[in-house]
């Protein structure tokens, strides 16, 4: 392994390469990843960057995400079929339709949506901003949710807005039950629960903070807690970790793995560095349109 990662430290230099590793990524992944983080976070940070290549070990919206943000970088995504099946449940198609049924929608996306469908939408979110995003559309008009169904109830929740949403979700948060999680409440009765808004409603409803994975981390430090039972998929416990030595770091359930974010390994990181695919591109026509959407949020004052 430690050659692997030399190798691969030695080609990124040699390439002029910048690694990003999501926080849901396997440990060794995200030990020799440059930068880790959330998907949008991550594909901002890069474009800021003087690398002439972008290898985003994620899946492949987030691939898609950087390459729209960096146009003129080439984008590396190490296994090509890590996909997200939650992005896959809409489709540019889907949006369109629905504008026809309600032309005066304003349709906010999720980041975790395929590229096409950020082409198809007023505005973008992220599991951090997305009240904020929410708040930020013209009073009385209607707001239509992709893809995410929790999420979008998480924002209805505490807007009160006249929001409709698609019937997506996320098979890892979705799956967490709320009996499970008062198990693991009863067993550590002193930890405080952080529970990611792409869970169900009742889940959220036993949760003392409800964030992204950036915001669990930022929480986590944060806090003068010791104990926390993490309501996201199991890749956050290493950076939870690895940041918090002195605390204690339990998941909700020990189940919640996304199979899509484990596919990359580091042999795979190495292969796309030496070969330099497989590469991910967004045409030009659709790129331009899913970055008006991204700039829109972006420009949203935040607080």
């Amino acid at each position: 392994m430690e050659e692997i990662t030399d190798r691969i430290r030695s080609l990124l230099k040699e390439r002029k390469a910048v690694l990003l590793a999501h926080n849901y990524q396997r440990p060794e992944i995200q030990d020799v990843a440059d930068m880790c983080g959330d998907s949008l976070e991550l594909s901002m940070k890069a474009s800021r960057t003087d690398a002439e290549v972008i290898v985003f070990c994620g899946v492949r919206f987030m691939a898609e995400t950087a390459s729209i943000l960096s146009p003129d970088k080439t984008v590396l995504l190490p296994v090509a079929s890590a996909g997200c099946p939650m992005a896959d449940m809409i489709t540019a198609g889907d949006v369109v339709e629905k504008r026809k049924e309600d032309p005066g929608l304003c349709v906010v996306s999720y980041v975790n949506t395929n590229a096409e469908v950020k082409a198809e939408t007023d505005l973008c979110c992220t599991s951090a901003n997305a009240v904020q995003v929410a708040r930020s559309v013209g009073p009385g008009r209607k707001i239509f949710m992709t893809p995410d169904r929790n999420l979008a109830r998480y924002t209805l929740r505490m807007t009160g807005l006249d929001i409709e949403y698609w019937n997506g979700f996320c098979e890892v948060h979705d799956g967490l039950r709320a009996g499970q999680v008062k198990k693991v409440k009863a067993e550590h009765p002193e930890a405080v629960f952080i529970a990611h808004p792409e869970c169900r409603p009742e889940v959220l409803d036993l949760a003392e903070e409800v964030r992204s994975t950036s915001g669990m981390l930022a929480f986590a430090a944060a806090s003068d807690k010791k104990e926390f039972i993490i309501g996201t998929e199991i890749g956050l416990l290493h950076p939870l970790r690895k940041q918090n030595p002195g605390k204690v770091f339990i998941p909700a359930d020990p189940g919640m793995v996304c199979e899509n974010m484990k596919k990359i390994q580091l042999s795979n990181v190495l292969s796309a560095l030496e070969e330099m695919k497989p590469e991910v591109k967004v045409p030009e026509h659709i790129a331009v349109r899913a970055r008006r959407a991204v700039e829109r949020m972006l420009s949203i004052p935040s607080g």
